[in-house]
């Protein structure tokens, strides 16, 4: 007996191999989560989970004019119905779509508690309630017209849609993120307007390649905002699916007294703001993070502020980049484009998420078209059935009197009038009222136009363009509907010179205030007056800031910027913040890591940093206030650095005061405060390397004397302009000034007395160009050089421009001339010009010229006879 039920027993036993269990195990369990749990679909973008809950919410009639409900009764109807899991994954699924700092576009509008950026948890679920928002509602549009694909739920007792119809792209709007077994998605937000707009142009040309789409997407849009810190990770995303996205928080600095913050405002995606100012607390703890005094989380409804408040004694920049490399204000987001594509998993570069979508809602018009066509069809058949009865409505009358059942009425008539058995069914449900003559006009007319409507709709069948055109409409619907303006700035990194395709190479005026303010604004802002005039305001004054450097240069040059203690630091100039002509600029240490005890004393416009036969034929000189002088190979700078390079060695009590670009040939005049200026050919100077010194350029006149400028002249043309404190200045041939040996302590340009005041400025300007003096009050000129006659080098010059009170000349700066130019308008007052200049009494004017080459042979006498070894390094 008991060898019989062992016998029993060990035939239900079945022996299988451990291995071959557990492998295909695995492999089952590992398809279910790829197909059915964690990655989205490419054409609504939506995981089953979500797809449930949004159509959970269709079945209680969540729409966005109803009233909330529950978000307990949608998580049980989401559970009972369509997802037999834990109620908390639907509910944080729920809760997830409600929340604007997860989704750029919300699909779900929360009424309560549904958690903060702070990790904060939502609400239990019996105490918020819940409701479409209306691009959820366009999400699902259109799913009863057999638009998609049904299938079983759970217990084959429902039906649920396999995806949604989706009118928008959803999977690029909103990303998707989620851990598979052997793969997982990180799939960016996108702006909504970028995408339709690039999803059209791949309707009208589906060889667009991804290049030309990324003029339309620029990058990800995220929904905190912030800023994208390089663009090659996104160029590469875009390209193979795969990239990574550096994301830095938005960060400003103010100064408020002689303290300065740094003031959040955007952090990054993904980013818990609580555990990131935690973390920054323990780093300033540990004395990992130097510099900071406090932090502040300062943020309320209104949006995040977080603040740092720097010590006394450190650099803001500095530390906002020690910020960004040690806490989560720089973090990356790591783009993984793997969707599933008719349910397998595939990694989509931009152009393939583009066209699946696409695919999607071609196929979703042609089904929805279809159906709409049988519906019609359906009712035009009926229609026609009516329309027969009452043409013979006195025989249909009496054969249905004349029927004993309704059976034998309805066989009666479609023997008797051809009709089908839905038209006469459809005949003896007909009530009475259809008999009279307004509601026979109205059936008339219903299938008139359903017939016009069956045209319609076969001409979309018939052709794929009006499908496509169709398309493009719902598009351009919910562009109009949802699109907003980008969120996420782009801005490049040190490593990353792509940005050129995205910004407009125009020409644009450089300011650089006294107090290191900087801004770009367009060329055209800038207007002529005529010579003595008073000028237009230039930008508000800060305090007694006033514009100490103005240039001309185009969005896709170099700006190579030397301090006064002789760094080099790059820049693009659209990467300088754009201003209108009134505004103050943005503080450059805000831009460049400049130490905020350094002014920028001198800065080159470069074409480009890329072409070595440009690199190698170029150099740069540059000259000190103590008159040192040193030349070196443009191709030495052309390795930007973020912290900036040494450019020349300075010595104790000396400073940076000019840099120029040359080729090598040119003629250097160099000008003293004193009045004094000398004239060497730049090749008496011989390259040297970027940590030296240099050698002496011009012997000062005295302990107080100081250079104020240098000139590079390759043009003989050109003219040597020299201008005063005093607002007076001159134009003089550059053969007036001769050539000399460099060291010397040069000849008189201008004959400096109290009326002149001490020399500001040496330019070497032609008919061709406008000057912008700019004076310590900020008020600003522009006047054409053309108008100011060449005279000789000992004479003392004419008045440029009308001083107020004991205003002076803070700087003068070159531009090209403009020919059409607006008369001043607004605070700009045009005083009366001065047709001549006034020029100065005095006995440089009177001289001859025999008297003005001899005294110029007792300066060279005297300067030959001081003159030091000139290639003696200093």
């Amino acid at each position: 007996m008991a060898e019989d039920l062992e016998n029993q027993q060990n035939d239900k036993i079945i022996r299988i191999d451990i291995d071959e269990q557990m492998k295909s195990a695995y492999i089952d369990y590992s398809m279910s989560v790829i197909v059915s749990r964690a990655l989205p679909d490419v054409r609504d973008g939506l995981k089953p989970v979500h797809r449930r809950v949004l159509y959970g919410m269709l079945d209680l009639g969540l729409a966005n004019n109803k009233p909330y409900k529950k978000s307990a009764r949608i998580v049980g109807e989401v559970l009972g119905k369509y997802h037999p899991h834990g109620d908390s994954s639907v509910y944080n699924t729920m809760v997830r779509m409600a929340q604007d700092w997860s989704l750029r576009y919300l699909m779900v509008e929360g009424q309560g508690n549904f958690g903060s950026i702070d990790g904060d948890s939502p609400a239990a679920m019996r105490y918020t309630e819940a409701r479409f928002q209306k691009i959820a509602e366009d999400m699902l549009a259109d799913i009863n017209k057999d638009t998609v694909d049904f299938q079983f739920n759970f217990d084959d007792s429902l039906q649920e849609p396999t995806v949604l119809p989706s009118k928008v792209p959803n999977l690029l709007i909103n990303g998707s993120s989620g851990i598979a077994v052997g793969m997982a998605t990180n799939m960016p937000p996108h702006n909504i307007t970028e995408v339709i707009n690039a999803t059209i142009a791949y309707i009208e040309n589906h060889e667009i390649t991804i290049p030309e789409l990324m003029k339309f997407i620029k990058a990800p849009d995220f929904p905190t905002g912030a800023i994208i810190y390089g663009y090659s990770g996104v160029q590469e995303a875009f390209e193979t699916g795969r990239g990574r996205v550096v994301m830095r928080a938005k960060a400003e600095i103010e100064t408020h007294k002689d303290r300065e913050t740094i003031i959040v405002t955007e952090i990054p995606y993904q980013v818990n703001k609580a555990m990131m100012i935690e973390r920054t607390a323990e780093l300033v703890g540990e004395k990992k993070l130097e510099g900071i005094s406090n932090i502040k989380d300062e943020s309320n409804k209104d949006g995040i502020r977080i603040v740092y408040e720097i010590k006394r004694d450190a650099n803001a920049s500095i530390v906002l980049n020690n910020l960004f490399k040690q806490t989560a204000l720089q973090t990356s987001f790591s783009v993984n484009n793997i969707a599933l594509v008719n349910g397998r998993p595939q990694m989509l570069n931009l152009k393939d998420l583009i066209r699946y979508f696409v695919e999607h809602r071609h196929e979703v018009v042609v089904r929805r078209t279809k159906f709409e066509l049988a519906e019609a069809q359906k009712r035009a058949h009926i229609l026609e059935g009516l329309l027969i009865a009452l043409d013979h409505l006195d025989e249909v009358i009496k054969l249905i009197r004349g029927s004993d059942t309704p059976e034998e009425a309805r066989t009666g008539l479609m023997e008797q009038f051809g009709l089908s058995d839905i038209q006469a069914r459809a005949i003896l449900d007909m009530t009475l009222r259809r008999l009279t003559g307004l509601e026979r006009d109205k059936i008339k007319d219903e299938f008139n136009e359903l017939m016009k409507t069956i045209e319609y709709l076969q001409s979309i069948l018939d052709d794929e363009g009006k499908r496509m055109q169709i398309i493009k409409d719902e598009l351009t619907e919910m562009m109009e509907k949802y699109g907003d303006e980008r969120r996420t700035q782009v801005i490049h990194s040190a490593e990353d010179m792509s940005m050129e395709d995205f910004i407009e190479d125009e020409d644009v005026v450089i300011t650089i205030s006294h107090e290191g303010y900087i801004k770009r604004t367009p060329a055209t802002e800038y207007r002529t007056q005529g010579r003595g005039g008073k000028g237009s305001k230039g930008s508000d004054s800060r305090n007694e800031d006033f514009i100490e450097h103005l240039l001309i240069a185009s969005n896709h040059n170099y700006m190579l910027f030397f301090t006064e203690t002789g760094r080099c630091f790059w820049l693009r100039v659209y990467e300088i913040p754009e201003g209108s002509r009134l505004s103050k600029g943005r503080a450059i240490q805000n831009i460049i890591n400049i130490p905020k005890e350094e002014k920028i004393k001198a800065f080159i416009k470069v074409k480009n940093l890329k072409d070595q036969d440009y690199l190698e034929n170029n150099y740069i000189i540059m000259c000190t206030k103590k008159g040192t002088i040193k030349k070196t190979s443009l191709e030495a700078y052309s390795r930007p650095r973020v912290n900036g390079i040494n450019a020349i060695n300075i010595n104790e009590g000396d400073q940076l005061i000019e840099a120029s670009l040359t080729t090598g040939s040119s003629e250097i005049v160099m000008a003293l405060r004193s009045g004094r200026a000398i004239r060497f050919n730049e090749a008496t100077v011989r390259p040297m390397g970027r940590t030296a010194t240099g050698v002496r350029g011009v012997t000062l006149a005295h302990e107080k004397d100081e250079v104020v400028g240098m000139i590079a002249v390759e043009d003989s043309s050109a003219t040597v302009l020299v201008v005063s404190e005093k607002g007076y200045g001159k134009r003089t041939d550059i053969d007036d000034y001769r050539v000399t040996n460099r060291g010397g302590k040069g000849v008189k340009t201008i004959n400096v007395t109290e009326k002149t005041g001490n020399l500001v400025a040496i330019k070497n300007v032609t008919d061709a160009d406008d000057l912008m003096i700019i004076n310590k009050s900020g008020i600003v000129i522009r006047i054409v050089v053309s108008e100011l006659r060449v005279m000789g080098r000992a004479t003392q010059g004419v008045r440029l421009i009308n001083l107020k009170g004991n205003d002076e000349i803070a700087s003068v700066a070159k531009i090209e001339h403009e020919d059409d130019v607006e008369e001043v308008d607004g605070e700009a007052v045009v005083s009366a010009v001065v047709t001549d200049g006034e020029e100065l009494e005095g006995p440089a004017d009177e001289a001859p010229e025999a008297d003005e080459e001899e005294l110029d042979e007792e300066e060279t006498d005297e300067d030959e006879a001081d003159e030091e070894d000139p290639d003696k390094e200093v």
